[in-house]
């Protein structure tokens, strides 16, 4: 089953007050490689949650992005450092002495010290904040493979219909390319013709040896003999189980090799127009191609 890369998913999961919520979106990329987003309490968590979403997907970036609220957390708490403030007043107060001013510190005094008043920081259940964040990456993750297997449908339609075209095609090419040794066979005629049009009836055995030479140079059986392999080598591929877009463009490459092989011993406008036009249907595959994971 063809799977897309380009997708996005999204889970919400709470358990006893902490809720985790899991974004993922997905790119195209040669490999899979990670880029991960996450609160501080959960910086330990990355590799654990690079393996959930390895669980799903084989290729494609992955940008997973994660947030935390905690309802059994203190709002808009705050701690003091007495301590701190202490030292800090004792300080004001040695340097008021010092100056003989007479002016005894006051609460603003102290308060206009950094750090003194500071929101309150509480550390969470970490067994319970792993376990939450973890259940909504994997949901978030299972979420996008199933949207990467329906874009992946739809792919595979579209994929099966150009390979289709260019199966069709190809028949007809086959059919143009038979008809090279006749063509090849009149235009030769037709030159030593003029050239040798004092010089009496041409030998039909040469006339015949250089015909031969000239369609063996031109035959194109063989390329059409492998993109037909290559055919059947895509469709199979494209219903394989595991990974299927580097072999899918692989063979892209390989056809586009064929192509051109037939391009450049074509013998007639018809033929070179038609590769020209298999080129630019096999170009439209390789964009859709490069999707799929």
């Amino acid at each position: 089953m063809i799977k897309s890369m380009t997708a996005f998913a999204k889970a919400v999961h709470t358990k006893d007050l902490i809720t985790a919520e899991a974004v993922i979106r997905s790119y195209n990329s040669r490999h899979l490689d990670f880029a991960v987003y996450l609160p501080e309490s959960c910086q330990g968590l990355e590799e654990e949650i690079k393996k959930i979403a390895t669980r799903y997907h084989q290729r494609g970036r992955m940008e997973i992005r994660v947030t935390i609220q905690d309802e059994g957390s203190r709002e808009n708490g705050f701690d003091v450092d007495e301590t701190k403030a202490s030292a800090y007043f004792k300080a004001l107060k040695q340097i008021t002495d010092h100056l003989g001013l007479s002016r005894e510190p006051e609460l603003a005094d102290v308060l206009s010290a950094r750090n003194i008043i500071v929101p309150a920081v509480e550390n969470p259940d970490q067994v319970l904040l792993t376990q939450v964040v973890c259940d909504a990456v994997d949901l978030a993750a299972r979420d996008l493979d199933r949207m990467r297997r329906a874009e992946g449908e739809n792919l595979y339609q579209d994929l099966t219909a150009r390979i289709t075209e260019i199966e069709d095609q190809m028949d007809l090419l086959k059919s143009l390319a038979g008809d090279v040794p006749v063509l090849y066979k009149k235009r030769l005629q037709e030159r030593l013709a003029r050239l040798t049009a004092d010089q009496g009836e041409i030998d039909p055995v040469r006339l015949a040896q250089e015909v031969a030479i000239l369609a063996d140079k031109s035959d194109v059986s063989e390329e059409i003999v492998r993109i037909s392999s290559h055919i059947h080598q895509f469709r199979k591929t494209m219903n394989a189980d595991s990974s299927q877009g580097q072999t899918l463009n692989f063979l892209i490459q390989e056809f586009n090799r064929e192509f051109n092989t037939i391009g450049s011993k074509a013998a007639q406008a018809a033929l070179s127009h038609m590769v020209v036009d298999l080129k630019s249907k096999l170009e439209k595959i390789r964009e859709q191609v490069q999707n799929i994971e």
